[in-house]
C-alpha cells in the first residue's frame, strides 16, 4: 500500500478542495478498434462508436427517452417481491450483490418500463439493463415485465421490449425459472387483445430468455453485431464436435438465417419501430414537417 497516494494526498485535497481536473469516465475505449473516443461525442451519437458503428450499452433511461416523443414518458410503477427468498449465498450473499447492483445502477431491479407516444402513436415500452447483475431474470425482473406487458393491454398500446439478458438469476432458483412461463402468458394476453409486441434484441441477448419472450415477438429486430443465442458458442462446439462458421450467434448472420426480421442501426430504430407500429396498427403515417394536410371533405 503507498501511504502518500493512498492517504496522504486524498487527505489534502479534502481539506483544499481541490477536486480531480479530468473526470474517470471523460474517454472511452471503442472495443473494436481500441480508439479512445470522447464522452461526450458517445452520448450524443446513442453511444454508437462514430467511427466503428460499434454499438456500446445504452442506460436504460437514456433508451426510453431516445424513443418517446419530446424524451417524455411516464414510468410503470413497478409491484415489490421478496428480496432474497431463499437466502443465497455463494462466495457472496446474494443480498449484498443486490444491494451493490442497486447502487451502482440507481435502479431497483433490470427493467424499466414506460408509457409515452412514438410520433403521436401511444404505447409501452420497457428496456432490461444488463449492467444490473446481467440482465438476469428474477421474481422482480419478471413481475416487472409482466406488469408491463398488462400495462400495454389496459392502455390498449403495442408493447416495445429492449431486451439485453444472460439467462435466469440462478441465485433465485426454480422462482427464476417460473418467470419463463409467466412472462409466456403475459405475451399471449398482448396476442389475445390484438396489439402488436416487438421485441429488440440487444448485446447480448442469452440464456433462458430466448426460450421465453425474447423470442416471442410479432417483430424480432436486432441491433448491429448484437450476439443473440441460448447456449455459448464452446458449449454448442463441444457438443456438436464441430467448429462453428464464423459469425455464429451475431445478429447479422441470424438475419441470413431467418432468426430475426432485421438488423437496424441505434441511429435508425426510433423511425424504424414507429413505421413497423403503425403498419401493424393500421394506423395512418405522420406527415412530413410542413406538409399541408389535406381537409377530409376533399
Amino acid at each position: 500500500m503507498n501511504w502518500i497516494t493512498n492517504f496522504v494526498r486524498p487527505k489534502i485535497r479534502s481539506i483544499l478542495g481541490v477536486k480531480r481536473e479530468v473526470p474517470e469516465n471523460m474517454w472511452v475505449k471503442d472495443p473494436d478498434t481500441g480508439q479512445m473516443v470522447f464522452y461526450k461525442d458517445l452520448e450524443a451519437n446513442q453511444f454508437v462508436i462514430p467511427g466503428s458503428g460499434y454499438h456500446m450499452r445504452m442506460p436504460p433511461d437514456v433508451r426510453l427517452s431516445s424513443m418517446f416523443d419530446n424524451g417524455d414518458f411516464e414510468r410503470i410503477a413497478l409491484p415489490q417481491v421478496p428480496v432474497d427468498p431463499l437466502k443465497f449465498r455463494d462466495e457472496r450473499k446474494y443480498a449484498d450483490r443486490l444491494k451493490e447492483a442497486k447502487q451502482k445502477t440507481g435502479a431497483e431491479d433490470a427493467i424499466l418500463g414506460g408509457a409515452g407516444t412514438l410520433d403521436g402513436l401511444p404505447v409501452v415500452m420497457a428496456v432490461q439493463d444488463f449492467a444490473f447483475m446481467g440482465g438476469s431474470l428474477g421474481m422482480a425482473a419478471g413481475e416487472a415485465i409482466i406488469t408491463a406487458m398488462r400495462a400495454a393491454v389496459q392502455k390498449k398500446s403495442p408493447f416495445v421490449f429492449f431486451v439485453s439478458s444472460g439467462g435466469a438469476r440462478m441465485q433465485e432458483g426454480v422462482l427464476s425459472l417460473m418467470q419463463l412461463p409467466r412472462t409466456t402468458v403475459a405475451v399471449q394476453e398482448l396476442r389475445a387483445a390484438k396489439l402488436p409486441y416487438i421485441v429488440v434484441l440487444t448485446n447480448p441477448t442469452t440464456g433462458g430468455v430466448t426460450a421465453s419472450y425474447a423470442m416471442l415477438g410479432d417483430i424480432h429486430i436486432a441491433e448491429p453485431g448484437a450476439l443473440i443465442g441460448f447456449a455459448g458458442q464452446r458449449v454448442i462446439e463441444q457438443t456438436i464436435r464441430e467448429k462453428l462458421p464464423p459469425g455464429f450467434q451475431r445478429a447479422e448472420y441470424l438475419e441470413e438465417h431467418g432468426m430475426v426480421d432485421m438488423v437496424v442501426p441505434r441511429l435508425e430504430m426510433r423511425a424504424t419501430v414507429s413505421r413497423v407500429l403503425r403498419m401493424l396498427m393500421n394506423a395512418p403515417e405522420m406527415p412530413k414537417p410542413g406538409t399541408a394536410l389535406v381537409p377530409a371533405e376533399a
